[in-house]
Protein backbone atom coordinates (compact mmCIF):
# COMPACT_ATOMS: atom_id res chain seq x y z
CA UNK A 1 0.00 0.00 0.00
CA UNK A 2 1.40 3.42 -0.92
CA UNK A 3 1.22 6.10 1.86
CA UNK A 4 2.52 9.62 2.25
CA UNK A 5 6.37 10.03 4.75
CA UNK A 6 4.56 12.96 6.21
CA UNK A 7 1.52 14.60 6.02
CA UNK A 8 1.77 18.72 6.51
CA UNK A 9 -1.42 20.25 7.92
CA UNK A 10 -1.49 24.09 9.12
CA UNK A 11 -3.45 27.00 9.12
CA UNK A 12 -2.76 29.84 5.74
CA UNK A 13 0.75 30.97 6.31
CA UNK A 14 2.31 28.31 8.13
CA UNK A 15 4.90 27.36 5.45
CA UNK A 16 3.32 23.96 4.43
CA UNK A 17 4.40 24.33 0.48
CA UNK A 18 7.74 25.92 1.44
CA UNK A 19 8.27 23.40 4.35
CA UNK A 20 7.14 20.39 2.46
CA UNK A 21 9.11 20.90 -0.40
CA UNK A 22 12.34 21.53 1.46
CA UNK A 23 11.56 18.48 3.63
CA UNK A 24 10.82 16.19 0.38
CA UNK A 25 14.40 17.45 -1.15
CA UNK A 26 15.98 16.63 2.08
CA UNK A 27 14.39 13.15 1.92
CA UNK A 28 15.07 12.16 -2.09
CA UNK A 29 11.10 12.02 -2.28
CA UNK A 30 8.30 14.34 -3.95
CA UNK A 31 6.44 16.77 -3.06
CA UNK A 32 2.45 17.27 -3.63
CA UNK A 33 0.48 19.65 -2.54
CA UNK A 34 -3.61 19.41 -2.41
CA UNK A 35 -4.17 22.83 -3.24
CA UNK A 36 -2.57 22.08 -6.54
CA UNK A 37 -4.39 19.46 -7.23
CA UNK A 38 -7.80 20.99 -6.68
CA UNK A 39 -6.50 23.96 -8.99
CA UNK A 40 -5.51 21.01 -11.88
CA UNK A 41 -8.75 19.20 -11.41
CA UNK A 42 -11.17 22.52 -11.49
CA UNK A 43 -8.82 23.76 -14.28
CA UNK A 44 -8.49 26.98 -12.36
CA UNK A 45 -7.63 28.83 -9.25
CA UNK A 46 -8.69 27.85 -5.91
CA UNK A 47 -10.08 31.68 -5.35
CA UNK A 48 -12.01 31.29 -8.77
CA UNK A 49 -13.82 27.90 -7.36
CA UNK A 50 -14.59 29.59 -4.40
CA UNK A 51 -15.81 33.01 -6.20
CA UNK A 52 -18.09 30.80 -9.02
CA UNK A 53 -18.60 27.65 -7.61
CA UNK A 54 -18.42 28.81 -3.27
CA UNK A 55 -16.63 26.85 -0.47
CA UNK A 56 -18.78 23.81 -0.87
CA UNK A 57 -17.97 22.91 -4.26
CA UNK A 58 -14.83 23.55 -3.03
CA UNK A 59 -14.28 21.48 -0.02
CA UNK A 60 -15.92 18.53 -1.93
CA UNK A 61 -13.02 19.03 -4.35
CA UNK A 62 -10.42 19.21 -1.30
CA UNK A 63 -11.72 15.72 -0.17
CA UNK A 64 -11.40 14.16 -3.31
CA UNK A 65 -7.36 15.19 -3.27
CA UNK A 66 -6.89 14.80 -0.37
CA UNK A 67 -8.24 11.27 -0.22
CA UNK A 68 -6.86 10.24 -3.80
CA UNK A 69 -3.36 12.00 -2.66
CA UNK A 70 -3.30 9.48 0.53
CA UNK A 71 -3.73 6.75 -1.19
CA UNK A 72 -1.54 7.17 -4.05
CA UNK A 73 1.34 9.31 -3.12
CA UNK A 74 4.94 8.16 -0.99
CA UNK A 75 6.31 11.46 -0.54
CA UNK A 76 5.81 14.61 1.55
CA UNK A 77 2.13 15.83 1.07
CA UNK A 78 0.75 19.46 2.41
CA UNK A 79 -2.98 19.47 2.75
CA UNK A 80 -4.69 22.96 2.25
CA UNK A 81 -5.66 24.53 5.38
CA UNK A 82 -8.74 23.76 5.82
CA UNK A 83 -8.44 20.08 4.97
CA UNK A 84 -8.66 19.11 8.40
CA UNK A 85 -12.49 20.52 8.29
CA UNK A 86 -13.89 17.60 7.11
CA UNK A 87 -14.70 14.61 9.34
CA UNK A 88 -13.74 12.38 6.87
CA UNK A 89 -10.41 13.58 5.92
CA UNK A 90 -9.60 13.49 9.66
CA UNK A 91 -10.56 9.72 9.75
CA UNK A 92 -8.57 9.42 6.86
CA UNK A 93 -5.20 10.99 8.76
CA UNK A 94 -5.51 8.33 11.52
CA UNK A 95 -2.17 6.11 11.09
CA UNK A 96 -0.18 8.38 9.13
CA UNK A 97 2.66 10.68 10.68
CA UNK A 98 0.81 14.08 10.04
CA UNK A 99 2.98 17.18 11.12
CA UNK A 100 1.19 20.18 12.32
CA UNK A 101 3.10 23.52 11.26
CA UNK A 102 2.04 25.54 14.04
CA UNK A 103 1.74 29.85 13.29
CA UNK A 104 0.60 32.32 15.33
CA UNK A 105 -1.64 35.44 14.29
CA UNK A 106 1.28 37.40 13.42
CA UNK A 107 3.29 35.75 11.87
CA UNK A 108 0.74 34.33 9.47
CA UNK A 109 -0.52 37.48 8.98
CA UNK A 110 2.98 38.88 7.83
CA UNK A 111 3.50 35.68 5.61
CA UNK A 112 -0.15 35.69 3.62
CA UNK A 113 0.01 39.07 3.41
CA UNK A 114 -3.65 39.16 3.64
CA UNK A 115 -4.42 38.82 -0.22
CA UNK A 116 -6.76 37.80 -2.09
CA UNK A 117 -5.54 34.76 -3.45
CA UNK A 118 -6.65 33.38 0.21
CA UNK A 119 -10.40 33.14 -0.49
CA UNK A 120 -11.61 32.54 3.10
CA UNK A 121 -9.21 35.67 4.36
CA UNK A 122 -11.28 38.06 1.66
CA UNK A 123 -13.79 39.88 3.99
CA UNK A 124 -11.82 41.69 7.51
CA UNK A 125 -8.51 39.41 6.45
CA UNK A 126 -7.15 39.71 9.97
CA UNK A 127 -10.66 39.12 12.37
CA UNK A 128 -11.16 36.21 9.68
CA UNK A 129 -7.66 34.62 9.97
CA UNK A 130 -7.48 35.60 14.07
CA UNK A 131 -11.13 33.43 14.30
CA UNK A 132 -9.88 30.59 11.80
CA UNK A 133 -6.77 30.27 13.86
CA UNK A 134 -8.62 29.75 16.87
CA UNK A 135 -11.54 27.31 15.41
CA UNK A 136 -8.97 25.42 13.43
CA UNK A 137 -6.83 24.67 16.39
CA UNK A 138 -8.27 21.41 18.07
CA UNK A 139 -8.41 19.91 14.52
CA UNK A 140 -4.89 20.26 13.88
CA UNK A 141 -4.11 19.08 17.34
CA UNK A 142 -6.44 15.90 16.59
CA UNK A 143 -4.70 14.58 13.59
CA UNK A 144 -1.29 15.28 14.50
CA UNK A 145 1.30 13.08 15.36
CA UNK A 146 3.75 15.94 16.12
CA UNK A 147 3.59 19.88 15.85
CA UNK A 148 6.42 22.04 14.95
CA UNK A 149 6.35 25.78 15.55
CA UNK A 150 7.09 28.41 12.75
CA UNK A 151 7.31 31.28 14.68
CA UNK A 152 10.50 33.55 14.21
CA UNK A 153 12.19 30.45 12.46
CA UNK A 154 13.45 29.69 9.01
CA UNK A 155 11.79 27.65 6.60
CA UNK A 156 15.23 25.75 6.51
CA UNK A 157 15.16 25.43 10.84
CA UNK A 158 11.52 24.15 10.48
CA UNK A 159 12.26 21.74 7.87
CA UNK A 160 15.07 19.97 10.42
CA UNK A 161 12.41 19.81 12.97
CA UNK A 162 10.12 18.12 10.93
CA UNK A 163 12.81 15.61 9.42
CA UNK A 164 13.44 14.72 13.07
CA UNK A 165 9.66 14.26 13.85
CA UNK A 166 9.90 11.39 11.91
CA UNK A 167 9.30 7.55 13.50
Amino acid sequence: MTRPRLVLVGPPGAGKTTVGTLVADRLGVAFRDTDADVEATAGTSIADVFYAHGEEHFRALERAAVATALAEHDGVLSLGGGAVLAAETRALLAGHHVVHLQVGLAAAADRTGLSGTRPVLALNPRATLRTLLAERAPLYAEVATAVVDTDGRTPEDVADDVVRSLP
